[in-house]
């Protein structure tokens, strides 16, 4: 079955009217009525139980978790490195720098003003 409407926001209170309908006359058939999936009228039903129209309220973009998603991974806790570990990031970042010169291109700027500018174009006088 497919339902009319897709990811429709809908408010503690609308989600109330639908979860006490749904008590009266049957989970399925309210479902139907409204276009909600029968798992998630479930889940509204048990959210009411137990916490009322609180437990309707939307937890979207409430709170990351820390180390979960691909934000920042590893900015969540900065510890102090060892002057060895240091190195080694410095190390590696030389590196990454000679593997471009060896292709040809040197990267200008920061962030959004990046620039890769091709070793030629350094060359040439205008």
């Amino acid at each position: 079955m497919r339902y009319t409407e897709k990811n429709t926001m809908r408010s503690p209170e609308e989600k109330e009217s639908i979860v006490l309908e749904s008590f009266e006359k049957g989970c399925t058939q309210t479902a139907r009525k409204y276009g909600v999936a029968t798992s998630v009228l479930k889940k509204w039903r048990n959210k009411y139980r137990a916490s009322g129209l609180n437990g309707l309220r939307s937890q979207t973009g409430k709170y990351k978790h820390p180390g979960k998603g691909n934000s920042c991974v590893g900015l969540q806790r900065k510890k102090n490195k060892t002057r060895e570990e240091e190195l080694e990031i410095e190390n590696l970042k030389l590196k990454v720098e000679v593997a471009r010169l060896k292709k040809g291109y040197q990267v200008k700027g920061v962030g959004s003003k990046k620039e890769y500018v091709t070793i030629k174009d350094l060359n040439m006088k205008s």
